[in-house]
């Protein structure tokens, strides 16, 4: 694990235009030592910094209505994300970065909320890469979102990424092992009917127009038969399934454990106990979970 304790801070003016860093991204998964099976090195020592961030209520709206939340003046814990996805997609197709965006799984994710914003606040969100370490299954580091309003941290997040070389191979999304929350098995709570635009609509609010979520012709271009959620919706989603039973401070830890391929039915099950809630997200017929995690009251 680094144990670096300063970096180089980029400070943007605006927001990183998503559309051509996505095409340099496509760019790079041919690049060799950058895709493939090939790839590696040193994490760069690369903060960026984003400030004067707010949020346009009509947008609030759209992704409130895509990822089931009711409306509210309020950001939901999941929305900062898309507002640092693209300092993370900068800083994942900057030069210095070892390893080709298009061979990346997300494999999991976790968010701590230290209090809700406003949609009005001005929020500085920093973010950077760190702890490249190995995998079974290639190499993972994580990518950290910090969110600030007036020097005071709001909301925090780390995505682990793994570099497993290439793209989706056989559509099985990769076990993410010892960092799996250990959780028993939540108790049935709701049936999702998750349409097959599901992608394509979520791709709108948040930008992240990778093509494994967007038709079926371009995830079988990455080893996908069928497009698939965004693991981040499915958070998202889950989140909007306990609703007016979250705590104004918390974290929520999730890890993606398996493709959800649109369309679909699945079922959210939930419980709380001791203070923690446990859900997952899980095909209707049984089998391994899409989506598993935990959330504790801070």
């Amino acid at each position: 694990m680094s144990t670096k304790t300063s970096r180089n801070v980029r400070e943007l003016d605006r927001a990183p235009n998503l559309l051509p860093l996505l095409g340099k991204a496509a760019l790079n998964m041919a690049l060799p030592g950058r895709g493939g099976d090939g790839g590696g090195g040193d994490l760069p020592d690369l903060e960026l910094v984003l400030g004067g961030v707010t949020t346009d209520p009509d947008d609030l709206a759209a992704y409130d209505r895509v990822c089931g939340f009711r409306y509210d003046d309020r950001l939901p814990p999941t929305y900062p994300h898309i507002q640092t996805f693209p300092l993370q997609v900068e800083l994942m197709t900057d030069d210095s970065f070892p390893f080709a965006l298009a061979g990346l799984v997300h494999v999991g994710n976790t968010i701590t909320q230290h209090r809700w914003i406003a949609a009005s606040e001005a929020v500085t969100y920093h973010v950077h890469a760190e702890d490249l370490r190995p995998h079974p299954k290639g190499q993972q580091f994580d990518m950290v979102a910090t969110g600030r309003v007036d020097g005071e941290v709001v909301w925090e997040s780390t995505s682990t990424y793994l570099h497993r070389g290439g793209g989706g191979g056989d559509g099985e999304a990769p076990d993410a092992g010892a960092d799996a929350p250990n959780l028993p098995d939540p108790t049935f709570s709701a049936e999702w009917r998750v349409p097959g635009d599901t992608g394509r609509r979520y791709a709108a609010v948040s930008g992240d127009r990778n093509p494994i979520h967007l038709h079926p012709l371009t995830a079988r271009l990455f080893g996908y038969p069928k497009p698939i959620a965004h693991g981040m919706w499915t958070k998202a989603r889950a989140l909007a399934g306990l609703e007016g039973r979250l705590p104004d401070a918390f974290t929520v830890d999730v890890v993606f454990k398996k493709p959800l391929l649109l369309p679909a039915t699945v079922h959210f099950k939930s419980e709380q106990a001791d203070g923690t809630w446990r859900f997952a997200v899980t095909p209707k017929d049984g089998g391994t979970a899409h989506l598993e995690g935990t959330l504790t009251a801070d």
